[in-house]
């Protein structure tokens, strides 16, 4: 019973700004599979919400429409550029989890066949403390490539200094 009031809970916070014709499928052999996802997404979307109450962010997403409607990982990186927090989509998407890449670079997720050229624009738009946006080969932890679609831009607090970067990515053809 617990189980199914967090089932509950948790679809009416992500029904709740929806504009709905009719009514989701309430029953569990039905909702049962997206539960996990539901949960892990509103765990990423507290957790955002955390990291930005504690840096003090002037940044204002809620990141509702990039990760539950666009599914997009979001990536979070301290300026210099470790990792400090990827939504648990990043497993779906590469293969790594948030354990096995948090504290390393980027560059992680690169390879022999990453366009040396893109790379050289993202690092000069971080330099220069701007946003950006790229597809770039990555390289998936199994060793396969796939193109990703990476939007980035810095984080800076209340007083203009700079916290975080965060980029939002997703797998394109």
């Amino acid at each position: 019973m617990k189980e199914l009031n967090n089932y509950d809970r948790a679809a009416s916070m992500f029904y709740a700004n929806k504009k709905l014709n009719s009514f989701p499928i309430s029953s569990w052999d039905h909702s049962g599979p997206n539960f996990d996802q539901i949960c892990k997404d509103f765990d990423d979307l507290r957790f955002l919400k955390n990291l930005a109450q504690a840096n003090r962010w002037s940044y204002r997403n809620t990141f509702d429409k990039e990760l539950i409607e666009k599914e997009e990982v979001i990536l979070v990186t301290d300026p210099e550029l470790k990792i400090v927090y990827a939504t648990n989509n990043v497993f779906k998407m590469n293969g790594y989890t948030l354990n096995k890449i948090k504290g390393k670079n980027p560059k992680i997720f690169q390879g022999e066949e990453t366009s040396s050229k893109i790379t050289a624009t993202i690092a000069k738009a971080v330099k220069n403390r701007e946003p950006f946006e790229a597809i770039i080969l990555n390289y998936r932890k199994d060793g396969s490539t796939y193109n990703c679609w990476i939007k980035g831009e810095p984080i800076f607090n209340k007083k203009g200094k700079i916290v975080n970067f965060i980029a939002f990515e997703r797998e394109v053809a």
